[in-house]
């Protein structure tokens, strides 16, 4: 018992944990929750929704901690121990998970339950939980004859460890590509702050020079500002290539592994293709609907992309005599054009981002919509000393959750942003027991002259994963599996998206965008500014994520046995969305971590459809005031609090009163 996993906590004990402590406590934590299991199948009673479902609902909580604790770790703060705990574990959660959906007895019962649902007087979330559960047995292979069940689970052990191998090899890759600089000119075009950043990570490894790296406030910056254009190529050409360097971190054999897998297993489970799979439990349904959706924005797109590009490419030329612009032009030369159109750049607008007023700025947004109040604190132990928490209450001081942020890169940490839990919210034995919610990003960070300046971009980063996190923190519903972010997947991106349009607004710009030398709140010029640049280059930018989108769907809407050319393919998949040369050394989908490593596989549309739902309430908001009260409550009471109570399109309408529409996104991103 001296494991703290295995001891009572409420708050994640995480000065008291060791590596090791891990895996025992996850073989504990399951067999924990088979015996809760046992205790539904051996239960003599008549099966009633109390005895199976709610019981189901409410077992291996345990399981569920410690595994989000250390999943956790292994993106944020991870070593080559954890990531060896984390192969042997993932095939032992596979497994415990098939162990209860393709328990023969435990699905008897359910289905019992199941059959009686129009004459048992249940609540909509009870409803819908039945629901979820039946069918996360009938669609995991509960149906199964014994021999196919077992093949069943071989595949799920067999994508558990490819899924984490990829990632590794991601991170391997980005950690292991340095580019040390030891002229001066070599920086040319880069702000201050960016080589001071570059200077203090060369010093930090004990070399002489500046050192440039794949991770984002490294890459970015240099990407968009460095004018020696060879280099850029170089880092490109780098950032492109991780996972497709013909070495042991190649991932192209591991894209057809998991493809044809997840093919295999939805044709197992009866289904077309994983897409068809998948999507039965999204509001686009299936993938042709995907597909339609993301070829009716293309077309909208596709010619303002083609315009915005052939304005870049007479820029490039115009100024350089650029006669074909390469994707390590792409940022170089739409920022120097921005800044000719709006006099406006980043370096302009980061004096006004200081990370700490950014974070009180979007409390101040929080308190002013939901009555919120972030008391930040030491007394709640964190695995990194980096990492910031808060005790967030309401006006009255009620407890609402608490929160965890984690700003900024290191190297056992994964690029991107991200928002967890370390605890769900959910109703039990007559409490309401509160969430306990965490956000990751990788920010620039704060250099011996100067704090954490934050790009506008980082800044609506900030907002998006802070919109994820409300939906965390503001969970109310009673079951821990329809809580909070427990929601159909092209639903959940709706309360991070529709936080970010706060960072165009002149009324929330003024409560944190201030000069962190003079404190003057940024000038109201620039305020214009920012708006009148938000559209610009958005169809390129909207192409952009359209490919994402649609190669997506091709790896997973038909059997990809027959593809034996992963760039071939791809290439394939992009005809209709490129706009610059391809590069044969690079390949986007080696490093795809949102659907070979993370859960968007048949989804990364969602982005694209939930900015249809989030320009559609937005415009509710701008309408009766972007800090309207009323308007606040309801998104707060039909959205935010119900988790996946409900269908996600029923609880958007009962906000907005209608279905969303496109135009309002096409409108915002000036494509009509």
């Amino acid at each position: 018992m001296n494991n703290p996993l295995l001891q009572s906590f409420d708050l994640a004990p995480f000065s008291k944990i060791q590596s090791e402590h891990f895996l025992p406590a996850i073989k504990n934590a399951i067999a924990i929750a088979k015996k809760e299991i046992d205790a539904i199948v051996t239960n003599t009673e008549t099966p009633t929704f109390d005895n199976t479902i709610e019981k189901l609902e409410y077992s291996g909580e345990l399981l569920d901690r410690v595994t989000s604790i250390f999943f956790n770790l292994n993106s944020a703060e991870t070593n080559d121990q954890i990531q060896k705990i984390a192969q042997e574990a993932s095939p032992l959660l596979s497994e415990f998970s098939n162990d209860i959906s393709l328990n023969t007895a435990l699905f008897k019962k359910i289905e019992e339950v199941y059959t009686q649902k129009d004459i048992l007087s249940l609540t909509p979330e009870q409803s819908t939980l039945l629901d979820k559960r039946y069918k996360s047995f009938s669609r995991n292979g509960a149906n199964l004859p014994d021999d196919k069940k077992e093949q069943l689970r071989e595949i799920d052990k067999e994508l558990a460890k490819l899924s984490l191998t990829f990632g590794e090899n991601i991170l391997t890759e980005t950690n292991a590509f340095e580019m040390l600089l030891t002229d001066i000119a070599d920086l040319s075009g880069l702000p201050d702050g960016a080589i001071e950043a570059a200077k203090a990570l060369a010093e930090s490894k004990e070399k002489e020079g500046w050192l440039i790296t794949l991770d984002y406030p490294s890459y970015i910056p240099f990407m968009t500002y460095a004018d020696n254009r060879e280099l850029r190529k170089k880092l490109s050409l780098a950032f492109g290539a991780r996972g497709f360097n013909a070495n042991e971190q190649d991932n192209q054999d591991i894209v057809l592994k998991i493809a044809t897998l997840r093919y295999k297993r939805a044709q197992l489970l009866g289904y077309t293709s994983h897409a068809h799979y998948v999507l039965e439990e999204r509001m686009a349904q299936t993938p042709e609907k995907v597909v339609d959706f993301l070829t009716t924005i293309l077309k909208k797109a596709k010619p303002a992309a083609e315009r915005e590009f052939k304005q870049l490419e007479n820029f490039a030329k115009e100024l350089d005599g650029i006669d074909q612009l390469q994707k390590w032009d792409g940022s170089y030369y739409s920022e120097k054009l921005k800044q000719k159109l709006f006099n406006l750049d980043d370096e302009k607008l980061k004096p006004y981002f200081k990370l700490e007023n950014v974070i009180s700025g979007v409390f101040e947004v929080a308190s002013a919509l939901f009555g919120l109040r972030f008391l930040e604190t030491d007394k709640i132990d964190t695995y990194h000393e980096e990492v910031k928490t808060y005790e967030v209450t309401d006006q009255d001081g009620t407890f609402i959750s608490f929160f965890y942020a984690d700003f900024h890169p290191r190297a056992g940490k994964r690029n991107g942003a991200w928002m967890t839990s370390y605890k769900s919210q959910m109703r039990k034995d007559g409490k309401n027991i509160r969430p306990h919610v965490s956000i990751v990003c990788n920010f620039t960070k704060p250099t011996p002259s100067k704090p954490s300046l934050l790009t506008f971009n980082e800044v609506t980063t900030l907002f998006h994963e802070f919109g994820h996190a409300l939906h965390g923190m503001l969970a109310n519903t009673t079951y821990p599996g329809l809580s909070g972010t427990s929601v159909y997947w092209d639903f959940v991106e709706l309360p991070s998206q529709i936080l970010e349009n706060w960072c165009y607004e002149k009324e929330a710009l003024a409560l944190f965008a201030k000069h962190y030398e003079t404190g003057e709140i940024i000038p109201i010029e620039l305020i214009e500014k920012i708006k009148e640049s938000a559209t610009f280059m958005e169809g390129m930018a909207t192409l952009r994520q359209l490919s994402f989108g649609l190669l997506d769907i091709a790896w997973h809407e038909k059997d990809p046995s027959g593809i034996k050319d992963v760039k071939l393919y791809e290439k394939e998949a992009f005809a209709g969305t490129s706009l610059y040369p391809d590069v044969a050394s690079t390949c986007m989908s080696t490093a795809f971590s949102h659907i070979f490593q993370g859960g968007y596989s048949a989804g990364y549309y969602s982005y694209k459809w939930a900015e249809v739902l989030d320009a559609d309430a937005f415009e509710y908001f701008k309408e009766q005031g972007i800090f309207n009260t009323e308007v606040a409550a309801k998104f707060k009471d039909h959205v935010l609090s119900k988790g996946g109570t409900e269908n996600p399109m029923t609880l958007y309408k009962r906000f907005r009163g209608q279905e969303p529409k496109p135009e309002a996104l096409l409108k915002r991103a000036g494509l009509i």
